[in-house]
């Protein structure tokens, strides 16, 4: 018997039309056998029972690929999983922050025949050390760096200012330092592990987790944690002293740690579940194999299966070198001590001045056998308040954030692409490696007989001094920034990272003030708004001067009715205080335009209280 070719229609997907096809399908192939296609026929039920399954087939399909899609999927699990596949994890609570001003007083000695503050009695804050809202109770904010009063630098000033007098002497100092804080609590957990078994997980089911502080085995190992288990590479902290780098220049006040890359073992990885419980998996490997077969071993490239060692496109291949077996160690026969944190939330948006009861129970002076009654009269003057309200407390992600979130992380992929990335992530390091006040970047400058066959990028860089002026970065932390950046690089960019030039100027203006306006007040409004206009944080390398800005600038101060003239100067000269760098102001002046020199480098007014000059002239 020959065989028939049905003629099959895959287009019709819903209820009515299979229903409609299937009829088709009958009358087309089996005329004779059957024809009765009334709808209350046996043969019509059994059709139209067929089309029903096949409607909720189709639909299951159609939502099951729809769920496939970050951008269409609906359901809260698929969502977490679609996250965590594309790098982005879910936050259960968004914590607030605050930065916190904390003070204390110190009695005044006197050395010579001047007094200065005994530092003797400087308090030093500890760790973690907890400030607790005086509105809300549940509101604890913790301030993850110990405070020093007795240490200042650009990264961490102590201001001082007199507190009190006795006659016309100083009796007592006050000393002011800032930190940042979170609305969060440490919480500890401990977890026992038998033998040893792959991939083992552990879950943390306290509310609102905002993430893990540490986890510390029995043995007194630190777990370090990952982005997936496969990263072997972590970056590692370590405090800039000379026992760690005798070769190296000790600037420990302007970078406090020394930033490093280290392959890790011991590593574990978080997601949050749809539960909101904090899940942390820990690899396969255990505390007994060789180092090799925890981390990539140059010599296992090249082995495949036996059949098939001969074979060029096995023996090199990327996967047996890039990832391992065991993606680190699983705890076994150990306990873990995990810490973790919890809070914030929008009731944390605490408001300014709220801040104030610090735990004291962390403070101690760094000199020991200081005057009893002194020393507790220091201990009481400890004080803390937040001068802005806090901010960035809130629920945890919707449905919508971690879709939209997902979608940004797609995007970036913490990778630096473009010369815009670089400028982000180098402004991104954390600060205690130092800290980059102002960075650009460029493709180096070749001639026409200069041919590169590298992809170099020259990185500009200025640091900032206690008092907030532009400074040359210190080899500490360039040496940080080369290895923070090597991180994020896109493989064959090669950075250079050099200094940026500081030109510093000073500006002399003239105006005309108008009838029964008081000169003196005139011409400090203009000085003002002139130390606003030239303030650091709004000037980037290579950026021009717009002489006509400066003078629609002053043009719009009350009291101004002509600006005369307007002169910027260039000061020069290490023996004054100011930059090296000589800078021909006047050759640079192009239409009311100062343009900053090839090399990329940046205006500074250093010394502005000093260097901005008016005067009133007749009409």
């Amino acid at each position: 018997m020959a065989t028939v070719n049905r003629d099959v229609k895959y287009l019709n997907r819903d209820f009515s039309d299979i229903r409609a096809k299937l009829i088709e399908f009958s009358k087309t192939y089996f005329p004779n056998t059957y024809n009765d296609f009334s709808p209350t026929s046996p043969g019509m039920m059994f059709m139209e029972q067929a089309a029903y399954v096949g409607d909720v087939m189709s639909f299951y399909l159609d939502n099951q690929l729809q769920e496939t899609f970050t951008t269409l999927a609906r359901q809260t699990n698929n969502l977490y999983e679609l996250a965590y596949m594309f790098g982005y994890k879910p936050k259960a609570t968004g914590a607030a922050q605050a930065v916190i001003e904390l003070y204390q007083q110190v009695p005044s000695k006197l050395v010579g025949a001047e007094y200065i503050p005994d530092m003797d009695y400087a308090l030093t804050i500890g760790d973690n050390s907890t400030i607790t809202s005086a509105q809300n109770s549940t509101a604890t904010f913790l301030m993850e760096d110990q405070c020093d009063f007795s240490k200042s630098s650009s990264l961490d000033p102590t201001e001082v200012s007199i507190y009190q007098v006795a006659g016309t002497d100083p009796q007592y100092y006050l000393l002011k330092k800032t930190r940042k804080a979170i609305s969060a609590n440490i919480n500890t957990q401990t977890f026992t592990f038998g033998a040893h078994e792959q991939f083992p997980t552990i879950d943390i089911t306290s509310n609102n987790i905002i993430g893990i502080l540490d986890i510390v085995d029995s043995d007194g190992n630190t777990w370090y944690e990952v982005d997936y288990l496969a990263q072997e590479m972590v970056f590692d902290n370590i405090k800039n002293t000379n026992p760690n780098d005798p070769n190296n220049v000790v600037d420990d006040g302007e970078v406090p740690y020394l930033l490093q890359l280290k392959k890790v073992q011991r590593r574990f990885a978080t997601r949050l579940t749809e539960e909101n419980n904090l899940q942390i998996q820990f690899g396969a490997g255990n505390v007994n194999d060789v180092d090799e077969t925890i981390t990539p071993n140059p010599n296992n490239v090249g082995i495949g299966l036996p059949f098939e060692k001969n074979k060029l496109t096995t023996a090199y291949s990327p996967t047996n070198f890039l990832f391992t077996n065991t993606y680190g160690i699983a705890p076994s026969d150990t306990t873990l001590t995990v810490r973790y944190l919890t809070g914030g939330g929008v009731t944390s948006n605490v408001p300014s001045g709220d801040l104030a009861t610090i735990d004291t129970t962390n403070i101690k002076f760094n000199t020991p056998n200081l005057n009893a009654t002194t020393a507790n009269y220091i201990f009481s003057s400890i004080a803390a308040t937040n001068p802005d309200a806090a901010d960035g407390g809130q629920a945890g992600d919707t449905t919508e954030e971690i879709r939209q979130n997902t979608i940004s992380t797609i995007a970036a992929q913490q990778r630096t692409v473009t010369l815009d990335d670089y400028i982000v992530r180098a402004m991104s390091m954390p600060s205690e490696f130092g800290t980059v006040a102002k960075s650009y970047i460029e493709k180096p400058k070749l001639t026409d007989e200069q041919v590169s066959t590298i992809e170099t990028l020259n990185l500009f860089t200025l640091s900032q001094n206690s008092s907030g002026q532009f400074i040359t970065p210190t080899q500490t932390l360039k040496k940080n920034l080369r290895t923070y950046l090597s991180h994020y690089r896109v493989i064959g960019d090669n950075i250079e990272i050099k200094d940026a030039f500081i030109i510093n100027i000073a500006i002399d203006f003239e105006i005309i003030v108008l009838p029964n306006f008081n000169n003196n007040e005139v011409i400090l409004s203009c000085i003002n708004s002139l130390k606003t206009y030239f303030a650091r944080d709004n000037w980037q390398i290579n950026q021009p001067i717009l002489l006509r800005d400066l003078y629609v600038r002053l043009d719009k101060i009350n009291g101004v009715q002509t600006v005369k003239d307007i002169k910027i100067t260039n000061k020069a000269g290490t023996t004054s205080g100011y930059s090296q760098y000589a800078y021909d102001i006047s050759s640079a002046t192009q239409n009311q335009v100062i343009y900053p020199s090839l090399d990329p480098s940046i205006f500074e007014v250093k010394y502005p209280n000093s260097d901005i000059k008016g005067r009133v002239v007749p009409l």
